[in-house]
């Protein structure tokens, strides 16, 4: 839904200001190993501009694409650059990798350059800090935590697809029942913290309370990343941690996991644009090129042991939006590229699906329609490979949406259930009462599918639906019908 290492020493040597050649080298401690290192130099200088080069030397594992951010601190602005696409935003510049030279083995090495401005006074002021992927370069990472283990007893199970079924490793159905936690999408991107409330093990045990065994959580790409513009307190390893915290403490109470991508970058103005912003601050109609494959990397990387963890690649797509065909809308969803009425290069699910299976992860994945996930008329006929078989179909519902009654569900939904797990990721309504979500569990229920409710925030009624009034699980009026629902499905 749309809403609201080791610390070594670093050298930095040349004589700014000077016209012609300067290396501004990087020196390390002997025997450090920063997981990745940056060379900046001022190849060229003239009183309003000068021409730069970076190197950027990768030492940990290998990426399949690549972004490197820094800030000048000397009125600088790039004008134009080669081998990566350039691009700045007030003093942060950033540098993504081309098509062609996306891929950095372990300890390989790319560059890249550009022309830029400067204040005719002024010392040219060299960047102090560079983050590859969120990676901040030059110094060693801190020792990571030892990642949080459930206990034994109670664990979510390792799923996979069998059929259009989701199954346990015995090769039980498991339907996934239960709500969304919002807040991760939001709060770390306005620098308010990384969750809207708490999620401690008493709040994860009230969602379990209800009887749900699954909870959906929101993620916002540019903290997950580290991108500078996210507060270092709420982003990169901080953000990372603490969603492998939450997902740990899910996990010992029986809950799958689905980690959903909600917020991403990328400017859109267009039809039914949620903000122009080019930061992820909104939901946009499509992933983007730039940054969504490298995180649904690090991602995959980080969860590809534990196929308890289910990947939800975006949100809620609406390609459809900004487009005059529905061709043309479900071409730019499966393919992306370059899609109508879309500024940005997208990220189109199969290559989405190809960043996640290309870290070998298995984990099973669900991939949202058009129409903010409402339409699922031309999945079947759209859907990305996978070469795992463990893609399943997601679906989103609300009473305002065009498909929101058992005609629709029947037409459109029931052929797709027929042949892959159906989920849908989110369903709702904006009554304050629970008379349509009890009609679209039915539904579900009648068929043996999956269904989880938005969301277990303490909102009110004008600004979504919102499951309970206190994180101790108190119901509101809306959440009493799935509360009592989930309660009576499972004896």
């Amino acid at each position: 839904m749309r809403h609201p290492s080791r610390s070594v020493l670093l050298v930095v040597a040349g004589a700014v200001g000077l016209v012609g050649f300067m290396t501004i080298p990087v020196v390390t401690a002997q025997g450090a190993a920063p997981a990745c290192s940056v060379e900046y130099s001022v190849t060229g200088q003239w009183d309003t501009g000068f021409q730069a080069a970076v190197t950027i030397t990768n030492n940990s594992a290998a990426l399949s694409g690549w972004n490197l951010g820094f800030d000048f601190a000397g009125g600088q602005e790039v004008t134009q650059g080669w081998n990566a696409k350039w691009s700045q935003s007030g003093t942060t510049v950033t540098a993504g990798n081309e098509s062609y030279n996306g891929s950095l083995a372990t300890g390989a090495s790319v560059s890249a350059g550009f022309l830029a401005s400067r204040p005719a006074s002024g010392s040219n002021a060299v960047p102090t800090s560079f983050k590859l992927n969120g990676t901040t370069c030059n110094v060693d990472a801190e020792p990571s935590p030892p990642p949080t283990q459930p206990p034994a007893s109670g664990t979510a199970p390792a799923l996979h697809v069998s059929g259009n079924r989701l199954v346990d490793a015995s090769g039980a159905t498991r339907r996934l029942v239960g709500v969304n936690r919002s807040g991760g999408e939001f709060m770390c991107v306005q620098g308010r913290g990384i969750w809207d409330g708490p999620v401690d093990d008493t709040a994860i045990k009230a969602i379990a309370g209800w009887k749900a065994n699954t909870v959906r959580i929101p993620l916002n790409e540019e903290c997950w990343l580290g991108l500078s513009g996210v507060q270092a307190q709420y982003g990169g390893t901080n953000y990372v941690n603490a969603v492998k915290d939450l997902v740990a403490r899910a996990e010992a109470h029986g809950l799958t996991p689905v980690l959903d991508l909600h917020w991403t970058y990328g400017q859109y103005t267009g039809n039914s644009a949620g903000c122009s912003d080019v930061h992820a601050t909104c939901q946009k109609p499509m992933p983007d090129m730039q940054y969504t494959p490298s995180f649904w990397t690090s991602v995959a990387n980080t969860f590809k042991n534990d196929s308890a963890v289910i990947f939800d690649l975006f949100n809620e797509p609406y390609p459809d939006r900004a487009t005059s065909t529905a061709t043309q809308a479900w071409q730019c969803w499966r393919d992306g590229g370059t899609c109508p009425g879309i500024g940005y290069q997208v990220a189109g699910m199969r290559d989405l699906v190809d960043a996640v299976r290309g870290t070998g992860a298995k984990n099973v994945v669900l991939a949202g329609g058009l129409a903010y996930s409402n339409d699922l008329s031309q999945w079947l006929t759209y859907r990305p490979s996978d070469p795992t078989g463990d893609l399943v179909a997601a679906y989103h519902v609300y009473n305002f949406n065009s498909c929101a009654s058992e005609s629709c569900w029947n037409s459109t939904l029931a052929p797709v259930a027929a042949q892959v797990p159906l989920v849908a990721g989110e369903i709702g309504e904006n009554t304050c009462s629970h008379s349509f979500v009890d009609q679209v569990m039915k539904w579900f229920d009648d068929r043996g599918l999956s269904y989880l409710s938005w969301t277990w925030n303490t909102w009110d009624c004008s600004s979504g639906p919102s499951l309970i009034s206190d994180y101790d699980g108190t119901p509101t009026s809306y959440g009493t019908g799935l509360r009592d629902h989930l309660r009576a499905l499972t004896p």
